[in-house]
């Protein structure tokens, strides 16, 4: 190492440029406007012969080294000329250069093959992938990114056109350099935690690493003082928000996206048609039938006044008769799996409506959720646990009915998608009231009865978590709530199961609580 080593902030001029790209895109144009800059290109493999096709001069790194491609591949540039030439001093190392015939290589063009894209296919095993790891191209990236002051590397064909206009006017300037080395940097960073959390035995193991690619920069986050940008993790094609084909509207903001992601994530919870309406964040009607029209009546009159300027969700194609329906009330997004043709037609009245289309998707499959904390992260599986009827455990004297008992669990589908402190109070499979995200939990079972109001008589109320007291239960006693479903678990059970025989309301226990903080 260096001793009081210097950087080179000056602009520099290329001579020789190294070109070995997976992703083509660009090189070729690249290629030809370094030629007619007098740049010697080196090259390796399919991006050598992608070159001469295109009767570009080009030295292959074979002959360059007067070494072989050896190892099926495994190794071509990794050679004293090759990585001397990219990270040697140009003030300082002159000599070492000339004795061992080292020429510089002042610009390094250089992308990796996805290994995401191995990882996805239905064959890969641990040998395909191991194979696919790049050793090479990581080595020449990093070796150029860390001789910035001397050489220029790129990573991204959106910066091509960069390089090409600051060597149009004869040299490439450090800030541009600068830049470039950063983006390089986060490449192979990005590689290595593929590659990391593809070979770790475990979701949660000792190190923990996250790479994303972004996917749009928006005009501001949760509110307009915020800088926001979303990004996507690389190769991910699976039905999301960030994957949607989006048929019309205007750009989505960082609050669209939070809230659309969050209703698509409660209607993938039912196998029946379903329609959930979210507003900031919390799902404010649900309902479940066969006939999806009236499933969506239902949903957006269970609180219609939340439901303006809210986003809906459906697990099935949304018809034209539907859309009709939706385009009477003002709501931000509306998303599907598909949608007819006469549905987007209808939809265009609306120009400022979003309409996303999902793709086929199912339940939500079990993964991990990350939240930043000052100064870390905090990580965790994500609630994709199904209660059943086998689970609940009933502990009062009046007994549930059938009807009841599948109310309950289209309830839990639902509160576990809603703030805590939640509660929710449902009946014949639709929403009826919602209070969510409160301080104390009698204040959620009130919030949740004023937004009922007289539809709550013959319902049955769920709660994400246990009662501390029994002071929930008094405050429904005489509002016709028939059923309670809670996790259980308070010092205080025994009194609040008291409540409800004293009320008559049949209570069942799920042994395991919904909350979402």
């Amino acid at each position: 190492m260096l001793n009081n080593p210097t950087l080179n902030r000056r602009p520099i001029k290329v001579k020789r440029a190294l070109i070995s790209v997976f992703d083509k895109t660009g090189a070729v144009e690249l290629a030809k406007s370094l030629n007619d800059f007098g740049i010697e290109i080196l090259s390796t493999g399919g991006t050598a012969k992608a070159l001469h096709g295109a009767n570009i001069p080009v030295t292959d790194v074979s002959d360059y080294t007067q070494f072989p491609e050896i190892m099926d591949g495994r190794v071509k540039t990794i050679n004293p000329l090759v990585e001397g030439g990219i990270l040697g001093l140009r003030d300082k190392h002159d000599e070492d250069a000339a004795s061992n015939n080292i020429q510089w290589i002042d610009l390094v063009v250089c992308n990796l093959y996805p290994f995401s894209d191995t990882i996805s296919r239905e064959d890969c095993d641990l040998a395909l992938a191991l194979e696919n790891v790049d050793i090479g191209g990581p080595t020449m990236i990093r070796s150029a990114a860390k001789n910035v002051g001397w050489v220029c590397v790129a990573v991204d064909l959106a910066d091509y056109s960069t390089i090409v206009n600051e060597l149009r006017a004869g040299e490439i300037s450090f800030e541009t350099r600068k830049r470039l080395s950063s983006k390089a940097f986060g490449h192979t960073a990005q590689y290595d935690t593929i590659i990391h959390n593809y070979l770790k035995d475990e979701n949660l193991s000792d190190d923990f690493s996250i790479t994303f690619n972004k996917h749009s920069k928006m005009r501001y986050g949760e509110n307009p003082h915020q800088a926001a940008a979303s990004y996507k993790i690389p190769g991910n094609s699976e039905p999301n928000i960030l994957n949607a084909k989006i048929h019309q509207g205007k750009r989505l903001s960082y609050n669209n996206i939070m809230d659309a992601d969050g209703a698509l994530a409660c209607v993938r919870e039912f196998e029946e048609p379903a329609c959930v309406v979210v507003k900031h964040a919390n799902p404010c009607g649900v309902s479940v039938g066969n006939d999806l029209l009236d499933v969506y009546n239902r949903a957006f009159n269970a609180d219609s006044l939340s439901a303006f300027g809210g986003i809906i969700a459906f697990n099935r194609t949304c018809s034209g008769a539907v859309a009709e329906a939706i385009t009477s009330v003002f709501v931000e997004i509306v998303l599907a799996p598909h949608f007819e043709p006469e549905a987007l037609e209808i939809f265009k009245k609306k120009k400022n409506l979003r309409i996303l289309e999902i793709g086929e998707f199912g339940r939500r499959k079990s993964k991990i959720e990350v939240r930043n904390v000052d100064g870390g992260l905090l990580v965790q599986d994500v609630d994709t646990k199904i209660l059943l009827k086998d689970d609940l455990s009933v502990v009062t004297v009046k007994q549930p009915t059938a009807e009841e008992i599948q109310t309950a669990l289209f309830t839990w589908k639902v509160l576990r998608h809603a703030k805590s402190n939640g509660i929710l109070i449902a009946k014949k499979n639709t929403t009826v009231g919602l209070g969510a995200g409160q301080v104390s939990r009698v204040d959620a079972v009130h919030m949740a009865l004023r937004k009922g109001r007289e539809n709550v008589k013959g319902a049955v109320l769920a709660s994400d978590a246990f009662f501390p007291f029994r002071d929930s239960i008094d405050a429904i006693k005489d509002t016709g709530i028939t059923m309670v479903i809670q996790p259980g678990g308070s010092i205080r059970d025994q009194e609040v199961i008291d409540a409800c025989n004293e009320y008559g309301i049949a209570m069942v226990f799920t042994g395991t609580r919904c909350f979402k903080h």
